[in-house]
């Protein structure tokens, strides 16, 4: 069953049990989601489902930052549950030693000796590790090995 698929019947299901909240955030994902397909004027595979569902949770993090800053923590809260829905539809995330792997491989793969190959191993690690793994992160990680 596609993310797409998932989410339609999400909502269904969270229409039928009057989950106002959760059908909100389903609803919200379902029509980024068409405009993104709109926009590009074709049907979204998996990695670009799982990419707007990405850029989703990036954007409810940002704003729990910038409320929590001003003061906002009642809106805080509700960005919070909106990200523990969507979050929800992401893949299990990788562990630290598997991340730590990856980039090993990575590096080796490409054969990366300085900060100037970091896009490569950038590359390398973004095709197995989407969804998986904040890339911020990852990048971090990268640039102390390879610096």
């Amino acid at each position: 069953m596609s993310l797409k698929d998932t989410l339609t019947a999400d909502m269904k299901s969270a229409l039928k049990a009057g989950d106002k909240d959760r059908l909100k955030v389903v609803r919200l994902l379902l029509a980024d989601i068409k405009r993104v397909e709109v926009d590009s004027r074709s049907e979204l595979d998996e990695a670009a489902l799982l990419a707007v569902v990405e850029k989703a949770v990036k954007q409810r993090r940002d704003s729990i930052e910038q409320f929590r800053k001003g003061g906002r923590d009642d809106l805080a809260a509700i960005e919070r549950a909106e990200l523990d829905v969507i979050s929800s539809y992401l893949p299990e995330p990788l562990s630290e030693a598997e991340v730590e792997a990856l980039v090993d491989s990575a590096i080796a793969e490409t054969g990366a000796e300085s900060l100037r190959d970091m896009g490569k191993v950038m590359a390398a690690i973004k095709s197995k590790a989407a969804g998986k793994a904040d890339m911020g992160a990852v990048s971090a990680r990268v640039k102390a090995k390879l610096a």
